[in-house]
């Protein structure tokens, strides 16, 4: 005697679960419809019905994350990326877009300052857990979103437009400010001129003898893909934005050598290379992980062969991904 199949569910058109999980959150059942929209989005998936999954789940995360309802609006936004993962859904202008508005619906919200004695400390440390939790949901969202995009179709490293969100978003939210986090993908991206704003703004608050570190980290970074042009840019404008806005720019033996190292890099001239080098060592020690770099920046512009090819700076020291 067989057993009689099992009769498939057909699923309505998406809108309909759309407009009812709308509704419910707007009613303020957000955990309720959390769990309705996994369970929803998964049958679709399981249909192969890919594009309606992503409708439903790109909803659910951008109305969650305006609800102020954080850690469920990155959870979807994570299964929307995973959607476009095991769909195959290739990269293009149109899947980026919706990406970004997700992105652009993270909550901003500045960190508590100037607390007096009295002030509420359970308040300051509910704000600093809130902030946290931002940062690591953003930071998971965007991380897969990149993956995807190398995976799928965009440059080797990922679009370089998810790379500057992710740097923005972790400088400006992160309650414990990570510089050498926020270069990597800045390096990863394609907007100098966001990146000479984010580091102006840190010399602005940081301690004495942060500020030069933070610009030879960002330029050797830079060096170290063999990007010549837009660590050359990211001085220009460094220059440009600290005299507009009437600061000081950094007077070090450290800056001093990026800028001679700049211009050596123009050129085919190893012997000055290794002179700067030897001339400056004081100055790169002051970072452990410079000399890794400047090794990294050898290989890519003289062809320096490293003796072990797995001390690369980022097989290691810059494995942020």
């Amino acid at each position: 005697m067989s057993r009689e199949k099992p009769k498939r569910t057909t699923l309505p058109p998406v809108q309909e679960n759309i407009d009812k999980l709308e509704k419910a959150i707007n009613e303020g059942n957000s955990y309720g419809s959390q769990q309705m929209y996994k369970s929803i989005s998964a049958r679709y998936v399981s249909a192969q019905r890919y594009s309606e999954a992503l409708d439903l789940l790109h909803s659910g995360a951008c109305l969650q994350l305006k609800h102020g309802q954080v850690t469920c609006g990155a959870e979807l936004a994570v299964l929307f990326v995973e959607t476009l993962v095991k769909g195959k859904i290739p990269y293009d202008e149109d899947i980026l877009d919706r990406v970004r508005k997700i992105y652009k619906v993270f909550p901003q919200i500045p960190l508590p300052s100037n607390l007096g004695v009295d002030d509420d400390v359970q308040e300051l440390t509910e704000a600093l857990g809130a902030a946290k939790t931002r940062v690591e949901g953003c930071s998971s969202f965007l991380r897969a979103a990149i993956k995807w995009s190398a995976e799928f179709g965009a440059h080797r490293n990922g679009d370089p437009e998810l790379h500057v969100m992710l740097a923005e978003y972790i400088y400006s939210e992160s309650p414990e400010l990570d510089m050498a986090r926020v270069s990597y993908y800045f390096v990863r991206g394609n907007n100098p001129k966001k990146f000479a704003s984010a580091l102006v703004n840190f010399m602005g608050k940081c301690y004495p003898g942060e500020g030069d570190m933070a610009i030879a980290r960002a330029v050797l970074l830079y060096l170290s893909m063999g990007n010549l042009r837009d660590a050359n840019c990211l001085m220009d404008e460094l220059k440009e934005q600290v005299a507009s806005q009437e600061l000081n720019f950094p007077q070090s033996d450290l800056i001093q050598f990026i800028s001679c190292l700049l211009l050596t890099l123009e050129t085919e001239a190893l012997p000055l290379f290794n002179i700067l080098r030897v001339n400056f060592t004081s100055s790169i020690d002051r970072e452990p992980a410079f000399n890794a770099l400047l090794d990294d920046i050898a290989e890519k512009f003289y062809g320096v062969k490293r003796r072990n090819p797995l001390e690369g700076m980022f097989g290691e020291l810059f494995k942020m991904t």
